[in-house]
C-alpha cells in the first residue's frame, strides 16, 4: 500500500510541476527542460545498458523512461540505481563477510562436519555453503509452527523465561492487542535488568506509532528502526526494506519465518480471517546463527559491535534426530543472488515431487524454467497461493503466470480456508527451505531475508504433511476453466506483469 501511494502521489507532484511549469515559463524555457530530461534519460539508459542487467528489466525501464520520461526519472532515481545500492550496501556487505569468516571458522573448530550419503544433496550444500557462508548444523533442533496460534503460544513464554538477553527483528510490528502483550513483557524484562534489543524495519511498521516504541524505550528497551525514510518520494531507501522475522532468547533459542507481530496473524483480521502461516523453533547451533545475522542488523543501524562469545556461544548442544539445519541470510548488500540461487537449485534437485507454498508467485525466467522443466520431467510440481489479495498488483501479476505454468503440467491450488502467507518448499522427502522469503522479484532481489534450510530432518516431514492439508483445503485451478477468464481480467493481470520487476 505505502509503495502505491508512493508512486501516486509522484505522479501528482509530476503532473504538478509540469502545470506550473506550461503555465509560468516561456516556450523557450520548457524547450530547454525538454532537452535537458532528454538528456538525462539518455545517460541513464546509457547507464542501465552497461549494468548488464536482466535484459527483460532492461527492456522496461527502457520503455517507461522513453515513453514517460519525467514519470521514469523519477522512478529510476527512487527505485532502479543498482549503482547506488552497491555503494550504499558495500560496508554491510564487509561487515557480513568479516564475521561470516570469524563464525564459520568457530563453528567448524568446534563442531563435526556433516556428511550426508544422499548425492543429490551434495551440489545445493556447496552453493549454501558458497553463497551463505554459514554451516550446514547436526547440532540444531527444529519445530514447526504452523499458525499464529502456535507461534505466539509458544513465544510468550519463552520471552516471559529470559534471563539475559531478548533480540527481536521483525518486517512489520503492530500496535494492537498482541504486540501490547509482547510490549508489556519487553518492557518489564528491560526493568528487571534484561537486555533487550529491538529492531523493526521503518516502512513494515510504519503504521505504528512513535508513541508505541518511546514506551520501549522509556524502560530500557532499546528501539531502532531499520532503514527509517525521511522522505519516501525521493528517497531510494525505500525500495529496500527488512523483511526478516527473527527472535532469539538468551542465546538459547529463536523463532524465524513467516508471521509478523498483529492480531491479524491469530486470525482476528474481519478480511483475512484464518491466517495459514509457517513458522520455525530453534534451539542448538541454529539459534548463533540466527544470532548472528541479528547482530549483524543491529550493528549496521547502530554502530554497536556485539560479536563476541556472550552473545555467540551455544549455551546448549541439542543433537538433532538426524539430518542438519543450515540458515541462510540474503539481501541486496550481496553479489550473488542467494536465495533465488537456492530455490532454483531446490527444484532441480527434485526427483519426485516439489511442493511450494508462497504468498506470491512472480517468477523470472530462470525460476519459471526450473518449474515448467520439473513438471514436464515428470516431477509432481504443486503450488499453493492465496486466493484473494493482499496488494493487488502483485497478485494479478502472480495470476498472469498461472496459465503457462498449468499448461507445463504444474498444479496450482488456491487456498479456501483463510490467508495463504506461507513460505515454504519441500523437495522430495528430504530437503524444505521455510522463512520470509517469497517466490518475487522483490524476496529475491530487494528485501533483506532468512530461510532455514532443513536436511533430512523431523521437520521436513512436517512440513510436507502440512503441505497436504493445505493442498486439501484449496481449489485447484483446471486450466480449460482459467484460460476461460473475463479478456479484461487477462489485460489487467498482463499489465501487472509488464511492471513486475518494478514492484
Amino acid at each position: 500500500m505505502l509503495r502505491r501511494i508512493q508512486v501516486l502521489l509522484s505522479l501528482i507532484l509530476l503532473a504538478g510541476l509540469i502545470a506550473v511549469l506550461s503555465y509560468y515559463w516561456s516556450s523557450q524555457v520548457i524547450g530547454l527542460f525538454s532537452i535537458l530530461v532528454f538528456l538525462t534519460t539518455f545517460s541513464i539508459l546509457l547507464v542501465i545498458l552497461l549494468e548488464n542487467r536482466n535484459p527483460q528489466r532492461t527492456l522496461i525501464w527502457a520503455i517507461v523512461m522513453i515513453g514517460f520520461p519525467v514519470v521514469g526519472l523519477f522512478a529510476y532515481f527512487v527505485f532502479g540505481q543498482n549503482y547506488r545500492r552497491k555503494r550504499m550496501f558495500k560496508e554491510k556487505a564487509m561487515l557480513d563477510e568479516e564475521t561470516y569468516l570469524a563464525y564459520r571458522q568457530k563453528a567448524m573448530t568446534h563442531s563435526p562436519s556433516l556428511m550426508f550419503p544422499h548425492d543429490d544433496y551434495e551440489k545445493l550444500m556447496h552453493l549454501t555453503s558458497s553463497l551463505n557462508q554459514l554451516p550446514v548444523s547436526s547440532n540444531t533442533y527444529t519445530q514447526i509452527l504452523t499458525n499464529g496460534q502456535e507461534k505466539f503460544s509458544k513465544l510468550l513464554p519463552a520471552l516471559r523465561g529470559a534471563t539475559r538477553h531478548i533480540h527481536l527483528e521483525y518486517y512489520i510490528f503492530r500496535e494492537d492487542r498482541i504486540s501490547r502483550e509482547i510490549q508489556r513483557i519487553l518492557m518489564d524484562k528491560a526493568r528487571a535488568g534484561v537486555e533487550v534489543r529491538f529492531l523493526y524495519d521503518a516502512v513494515g511498521s510504519i503504521h505504528t506509532s512513535g508513541a508505541f516504541f518511546d514506551e520501549l524505550r522509556q524502560a530500557g528497551v532499546q528501539v531502532k528502526a531499520f532503514f527509517p525514510v525521511v522522505l519516501p518520494l525521493v528517497s531510494s531507501k525505500t525500495n529496500y526494506r527488512n523483511h526478516r522475522k527473527i527472535v532469539v532468547i538468551d542465546g538459547t533459542e529463536a523463532f524465524t519465518g513467516g508471521l509478523n507481530v498483529g492480531d491479524e496473524y491469530l486470525g482476528e483480521h474481519t478480511k483475512f480471517g484464518f491466517w495459514r502461516d509457517t513458522h520455525l523453533y530453534v534451539r542448538g547451533e541454529g539459534v548463533s546463527e540466527l544470532q548472528l545475522i541479528f547482530l549483524q542488523d543491529w550493528y549496521y543501524m547502530t554502530g554497536e559491535r556485539l560479536f563476541t562469545p556472550f552473545y555467540l556461544e551455544p549455551l546448549e548442544t541439542v543433537r538433532s534426530a538426524s539430518g542438519g539445519v543450515q540458515i541462510v541470510a540474503s539481501g541486496p548488500d550481496e553479489p550473488y543472488e542467494t536465495m533465488k540461487s537456492i530455490y532454483f537449485a531446490l527444484i532441480n534437485a527434485a526427483k519426485k515431487s516439489v511442493y511450494i507454498s508462497s504468498t506470491y508467485l512472480i517468477p523470472d525466467e530462470d525460476i519459471m524454467s526450473a518449474l515448467k522443466t520439473a513438471s514436464l520431467s515428470g516431477v509432481d510440481v504443486r503450488i499453493v497461493l492465496p486466493s484473494y489479495p493482499d496488494h493487488k498488483i502483485v497478485f494479478y501479476a502472480s495470476r498472469s503466470y498461472y496459465e503457462e505454468l498449468l499448461s507445463a503440467g504444474v498444479k496450482i491450488y488456491l487456498y479456501e480456508e483463510g490467508f495463504m502467507h506461507s513460505k515454504v518448499i519441500v523437495v522430495d522427502d528430504g530437503l524444505a527451505t521455510i522463512g520470509t522469503a517469497n517466490m518475487d522479484f522483490r524476496s529475491f532481489h530487494l528485501n533483506f531475508e532468512v530461510n532455514a534450510l532443513l536436511y533430512n530432518t523431523n521437520s521436513v516431514h512436517q512440513l510436507k504433511q502440512d503441505l497436504y492439508k493445505d493442498f486439501e483445503g484449496s481449489h485447484e485451478l483446471e486450466l480449460a476453466v482459467f484460460s476461460e477468464r473475463p479478456f479484461l481480467i487477462k489485460l489487467v493481470e498482463s499489465l501487472a506483469r509488464m511492471f513486475s520487476p518494478l514492484l
